[in-house]
């Protein structure tokens, strides 16, 4: 399965019987020894704090961070004129950061698929229960069982992303109606990454 040259980097493989993947094949983990070069672009990206942007459409939370901004310059112009241009420039981007912070809030990675919900989750487990039962007793009462078991999580799965995608869809022809350009391509680049 592997070629002779990288043979030497699989240090251990095995078959795991309970993990649950959508099918009745079982699934197959190996330990895989490999050095990777590093990419100057990954090292030179910042990990820097992204801001809940999108609160600035609400005109309450706009207010909020102009009059937090202008009280935190008020109090950065009583500086001397002979001050470290770098310590005042660190001095501003800490007070943009923290004024952020307080009325933006930070944006919030979701590392689960928007559609998948509480209803989904719960298919999921009744999923991996079938498949467990299966695993245990593999008679033919246990295979039907997980079969239509698995039909069903798959359909539900499948109807939940189609009522999604064409809520985005009427989302973005909204939005290009009205003319809010940003999010319009935004939502666009969205869709082309998946």
């Amino acid at each position: 399965m592997i070629d002779r040259s990288w043979h030497s980097n699989i240090l251990d493989i095995g078959s795991c019987k309970g993990v649950d993947c959508g099918t009745d094949h079982y699934l197959v983990v190996a330990k895989v020894r490999e050095k990777l070069a590093v990419s100057k672009q990954k090292a030179q990206k910042c990990d820097g704090e992204r801001f809940n942007l999108m609160k600035l459409n609400k005109l309450e939370v706009r207010i909020q961070y102009q009059i937090e901004i202008t009280n935190r310059f008020a109090a950065l112009e009583n500086l001397s004129d002979g001050e470290d241009i770098n310590r005042a420039w660190r001095n501003i981007k800490e007070d943009i950061k923290t004024s952020a912070k307080d009325s933006l809030g930070l944006h919030e990675l979701k590392w689960h698929k928007p559609w998948f919900d509480e209803e989904c989750s719960c298919f999921l487990d009744e999923r991996k229960r079938s498949k467990m039962q299966w695993v245990q007793d593999p008679s033919q009462s246990n295979v039907d069982n997980l079969n239509n078991v698995r039909r069903e999580a798959s359909r539900h799965f499948r109807n939940k992303k189609k009522e999604y995608l064409r809520a985005k869809i009427e989302e973005l022809e909204t939005s290009s109606k009205f003319k809010t350009v940003r999010n319009f391509y935004r939502g666009i680049s969205d869709f082309k990454k998946g």
